[in-house]
C-alpha cells in the first residue's frame, strides 16, 4: 500500500507568502514608520490570511492604515503625538459656538412658549376683546426675531425656523377664528 505525503495545513512558506510585504503596502502604511509594538502585531501569523487564501483590505489614510481579514483587524498608526494648532483652535471655536447657539435656541424656545401660553389664556378667557390680540402680536414679533436670529447664525435650519414661525401664526389665526375676529375666505370690501 502506497502512502501519499499530505501537505500540512500550515506551512512556513504559505504563511510567509500571505504576509504583506512592505512593497505591497501603501506608502502611508510603511511598517518601519510605526511604533515597534504595532509593527510586531502586524507581522504575527494570526494577523494574516492563512495559507494565502483571501485578500487584505487596506485603507490608505495620511497617518493610519488598517489591515482586515474576516473580522480580525490590525491597526497600525504613526503619529507625532502633537496636534496641530489649527485643531486646537477649531475645538476652542466649537466650544464657544456651541454655548452661544444653545443660548440662542433657549431664548427662541422661551419666546415661543410665552406666545403659546398667552394664546392659550386668550382662548380660555371668557370676556376676550379684539384688542387683547395686539399684545400677543408684539410677543409673536419678538419670537420671530429670535427665530430669525437663530437661523441667521446657522444654529437652526431655515426650514425649521419657517416651520416654527408658521406654527405660531396658525395658533394665532385659530384663536381669531374661534373668537370670530377673523373670517377665512371673506371677500374684502372694495373702497369706492
Amino acid at each position: 500500500m502506497a502512502t501519499t505525503a499530505t501537505s500540512p495545513l500550515f506551512s512556513l512558506s504559505s504563511i510567509s507568502a500571505s504576509l504583506p510585504s512592505p512593497t505591497r503596502l501603501p506608502t502611508s502604511l510603511s511598517l518601519h514608520a510605526v511604533p515597534p509594538r504595532a509593527r510586531l502585531s502586524a507581522s504575527l501569523p494570526f494577523a494574516s490570511p492563512i495559507g494565502g487564501y483571501g485578500t487584505w483590505a487596506v485603507t490608505s489614510t495620511p497617518s493610519a492604515g488598517r489591515l482586515r481579514r474576516r473580522g480580525l483587524e490590525v491597526v497600525c498608526e504613526a503619529t507625532t503625538g502633537r496636534r496641530p494648532d489649527s485643531v486646537k483652535k477649531r475645538e476652542r471655536q466649537n466650544d464657544k459656538h456651541r454655548i452661544r447657539n444653545h443660548a440662542r435656541k433657549a431664548e427662541m424656545r422661551t419666546r415661543m412658549k410665552k406666545v403659546l401660553r398667552a394664546l392659550e389664556k386668550l382662548r380660555k378667557k371668557a370676556d376676550a376683546q379684539p384688542e387683547d390680540i395686539i399684545e400677543i402680536e408684539k410677543m409673536i414679533s419678538e419670537a420671530y426675531k429670535a427665530i430669525d436670529k437663530t437661523v441667521k447664525v446657522g444654529a437652526m435650519h431655515r426650514n425649521t425656523g419657517n416651520h416654527r414661525k408658521s406654527r405660531l401664526a396658525r395658533r394665532k389665526k385659530a384663536i381669531e377664528i374661534l373668537r370670530g375676529w377673523y373670517v377665512p375666505n371673506a371677500e374684502p370690501v372694495a373702497a369706492t
